[in-house]
């Protein structure tokens, strides 16, 4: 009877610890924008909203001053927080034009950019979502740093901290 209570509690700690699933949180610290051509763009917001403790949002409005833009890149980098913010997995350049030309894409965005840019009310949640389920990630502090790039000219810079938990 003994070997049957030990067999079952052994199976019940081992399945336990097989079957759970670990979440992380993503949680949004700070936001910045720069324009570094103002003829270009200027932005008209960029802020990170506080509901609640639980609850923050990103929003960022940009007002494009040149349209319609046919040849943008994006430059991205991923940086983790050790003795300062260093570079840390990722630091890719995308080109736009092109990304939104391939069939994989929204099919109704146009291949060039022919009104403001308008991010409202991004919450964690979206982003919580899709990178924590699909990359591990361990904890920290991180900052994805954006460079919009239009005609090789860098015209803007945008900067979002978070932490995972």
């Amino acid at each position: 009877m003994a070997i049957k209570l030990i067999l079952f509690i052994s199976f019940l700690m081992y399945s336990t610890c097989y079957f759970t699933e670990v979440y992380s949180l993503v949680e949004f610290a700070n936001v910045q924008c720069e324009s570094l051509d103002k003829d270009f763009a200027l932005i008209e917001y960029c802020y990170l909203k506080s509901v609640n403790r639980s609850y923050k949002y990103v929003s960022i409005k940009v007002n494009l001053l040149k349209l319609p833009i046919s040849k943008v890149k994006i430059r991205f980098g991923l940086y983790k927080r050790f003795t300062g913010y260093k570079p840390f997995l990722y630091n890719a350049t995308l080109d736009a034009c092109k990304f939104l030309k391939s069939p994989n894409s929204n099919p109704v965005a146009l291949f060039f950019i022919i009104h403001d840019i308008v991010l409202d009310k991004m919450s964690y949640h979206s982003v919580n979502n899709k990178l924590t389920k699909i990359l591990p990630f361990p904890e920290g502090h991180y900052m994805i740093e954006i460079h919009w790039i239009a005609y090789e000219i860098n015209r803007a810079i945008t900067k979002l901290y978070w932490t995972l938990t």
